[in-house]
């Protein structure tokens, strides 16, 4: 038995309001273009992160470690894979907390009540 046994044909996405066939939607009955919008706001909020730590890298590289001419295309490398993997964290991270919250989306319109 499938979670999807549970419902009907069409359900309600909780993010978007909007009815949508069983099979468009996850368990946790978000629809796939809600999951994309979560999965662009996350990846933006975490490059955000990413590139916000490989500066206070640099920072702290250049103050504190005070390289010298010899290895900068390391240091490079060091503070550009900063950058790429804070960022696939932070994405995951915002991911994960945007969908164990489960709200609805700012952007939802519910659907109207027809007169009875």
């Amino acid at each position: 038995m499938s979670w999807r046994d549970r419902f009907g044909e069409e359900v309600t996405c909780v993010r978007c309001l909007e009815v949508r066939d069983t099979s468009d939607v996850d368990r946790l009955l978000w629809c796939r273009s809600c999951l994309l919008t979560a999965r662009r706001r996350a990846t933006r909020r975490g490059w955000v992160v990413g590139i916000s730590g490989a500066l206070l890298l640099v920072l702290w590289i250049w103050w504190a470690v005070r390289p010298t001419d010899l290895v900068w295309g390391g240091w490079a490398a060091t503070v550009v894979a900063a950058a790429w993997i804070g960022a696939r964290a932070a994405r995951e991270v915002f991911f994960g907390v945007e969908r164990v919250l489960n709200r609805r989306a700012a952007e939802a319109v519910p659907p109207a009540i027809p007169d009875a």
